[in-house]
């Protein structure tokens, strides 16, 4: 794959990913169909090599795209893609949609330009005035603290309500700006990765995001890092069920809005909070979405079969999407609807296998925390299932 990258190419500003539920990377729009974030090398040897019998259950890699930052005549920030050449037509990018919009408004609150680090850092973390700006932005827990106002107008004079976007994207786009801001300058290049939006074809998707395993830090973590992953898991659902929720947006049909939880939400569950919140993301405010179940289900055992024949892998910190549409589809003409649901897994920064490059440590067998996560999470809704 060519990586264009040369500095007069015309540059096509990202946008960002209003669907993105959890992370701490910023995920942009690309395209309709394509979504890119920065790129980490071990994520991209992951995606080059990936088994093919695991390609239905993550996102289509597409190659790399350069970015850099820029500010408008307004003050605006935006990261600036240079289009991928190869095999695309003419792209461009909406300045009607409500991403833009919305971002736009949040940097108008804020007077212009990055929002003050002291609205976007986490209080509990806002303790060490050594750092730098940009290293206390990198090592807090961020919470987003800009208020945006309760309707939205885009580019067409349309209102958009608050609750129909999740705001824990913007919150990781304007964590990694002001970070870009602070260390590099305006021309600096950036690699990121091109990925398959894998809700595109969803009207209202609903997506939760569930981080697997009982274990989170990888190989190559500190001392430091490694310790303080091994206490989010022991207090939280990934000690006891291999798995806890990182972030969740659910489509309410009654309000028309997207309910939403962030991954501080998730660390506070109990194993009966999470059965609860599972049973709520199948949950259209109006009625238990009985149906998805068994598909979901069905989708979970088969990649459960792939993960058990994957021998050295380890997906240490990787996340499980599971994504349907909060917009009913209508039904068939022989009385049935056609029950879209997907399955995907993302996030392979800290993944580890048998050949990958400049390993020290190889593992035997398929991972075992993985494994014990999806067997419970299979065996929870079979529970939901049957209490039906």
């Amino acid at each position: 794959m060519v990586v264009q990258d040369s500095v007069d190419a015309p540059g096509v500003p990202l946008e960002p990913f209003l669907h993105q539920v959890g992370g701490h990377l910023s995920v942009m729009r690309y395209d309709e169909h394509t979504v890119c974030k920065p790129l980490i090398s071990r994520e991209q040897r992951f995606y080059e090599s990936l088994p093919l019998a695991m390609k239905r259950f993550t996102p289509q890699y597409k190659g790399i795209i350069t970015v850099h930052l820029r500010k408008d005549s307004h003050g605006r920030l935006s990261l600036v893609a240079n289009p991928l050449t190869e095999n695309r037509g003419p792209f461009t990018v909406s300045t009607e949609s409500a991403a833009v919009a919305i971002w736009q408004t949040l940097q108008q609150t804020a007077g212009g330009g990055a929002l003050p680090l002291a609205q976007w850092q986490h209080p509990q973390r806002a303790h060490s005035l050594k750092e730098s700006p940009a290293m206390a932005l990198l090592r807090s827990e961020l919470h987003l603290k800009a208020q945006v106002p309760s309707l939205v107008e885009d580019a067409n004079g349309n209102l958009m309500e608050k609750g129909s976007f999740n705001p824990w994207g913007l919150h990781c786009h304007q964590a990694h700006l002001s970070r870009l801001c602070a260390e590099y300058s305006e021309n600096k290049r950036h690699r990121f990765l091109l990925l398959e939006n894998v809700v595109s074809q969803y009207k209202h998707p609903c997506i939760l995001d569930l981080k697997m395993g009982t274990r989170q830090h990888g190989d190559d973590a500190s001392e430091e890092k490694k310790a303080r992953h091994m206490r989010k898991c022991a207090q939280s659902t990934s000690a006891r069920l291999g798995m806890r929720i990182c972030g969740m947006q659910v489509y309410q049909t009654d309000k028309k809005h997207f309910l939403c939880k962030d991954k501080y939400y998730g660390r506070k569950l109990s194993v009966e909070g999470f059965r609860q919140e599972l049973y709520q993301f199948l949950h259209d405010g109006t009625r238990f979405r009985t149906e998805l179940l068994e598909p979901i289900q069905h989708q979970l055992q088969a990649l459960l079969s792939v993960i058990r024949s994957q021998s050295s892998y380890r997906f240490y910190s990787s996340s499980l999407l599971i994504i349907y549409d909060g917009q009913e589809t209508p039904q068939m003409p022989h009385g049935s609807n056609a029950i879209k649901v997907d399955v995907r897994m993302i996030d392979f920064a800290h993944t580890t296998y048998k050949g990958s490059w400049n390993e020290h440590t190889t593992y035997d067998g398929p991972d075992p925390g993985y494994i014990f996560g999806l067997e419970n999470l299979i065996q929870i809704l079979q529970g939901i299932h049957e209490g039906q």
